[in-house]
């Protein structure tokens, strides 16, 4: 199934709102406010923990930076489940310590219903996650060794009122949820 242009026009907004990402250097942001990072972590509840883990690992080159197991106990204090325990792994693109997390959970005496994820409007909620490239068609490749391939036209270029040269990929994970790539080819 193809996105509607519309669709892939909100995908590219949405991607686009961070698009300065590529001029910043990461290092010289400060918190700023309340915070105490300027990045967020994600977490996501999937179907098989290694298998997503070995996926986000071999196909976008993130690291498993920890494993732990929370206890249910702890999980129903904070609200996040019925007291339910579950192991998390923490992937990260690299080793520093302001690095964004996604966290991958998985609950195997209490498996999740899968939502819609034909489109990005099909549910409500997180939609997809977006990882920024030096080289997007390297990003591809290296998906493609893993036999993952970008799903509608492929990589295609930011359209006329976007930045020049900026290219998009969406790739699905081992659970269907959209995975971004943006950024450049290489020159």
């Amino acid at each position: 199934m193809r996105c509607p242009w519309f669709c892939s026009l909100m995908t590219l907004t949405l991607a686009l709102s961070t698009a300065s990402a590529f001029a910043q250097d990461a290092a010289a942001t400060k918190p700023a406010g309340p915070y105490a990072s300027m990045t967020i972590d994600l977490g996501t509840v999937v179907s098989d923990l290694d298998k997503s883990a070995k996926w986000y690992t071999d196909v976008l080159g993130m690291k498993e930076v920890l494993a732990k197991e929370i206890p249910g106990d702890f999980a129903g204090k904070i609200g996040l489940t019925n007291k339910l325990p579950f192991l998390v792994k923490f992937m990260a693109l690299d080793d520093g310590e302001q690095s964004t997390k996604l966290k991958l959970m998985q609950f195997k005496t209490a498996p999740g219903a899968r939502v819609d994820n034909t489109f990005i409007h099909s549910s409500y909620g997180f939609r997809y996650l977006t990882f920024f490239v030096t080289d997007i068609d390297a990003a591809v490749a290296r998906a493609a060794e893993h036999k993952v391939k970008p799903i509608g036209e492929g990589v295609v270029g930011l359209p006329a009122g976007f930045p020049e040269g900026v290219y998009i990929a969406v790739l699905r994970d081992p659970d269907g949820n959209f995975v971004e790539l943006v950024g450049p080819k290489a020159k």
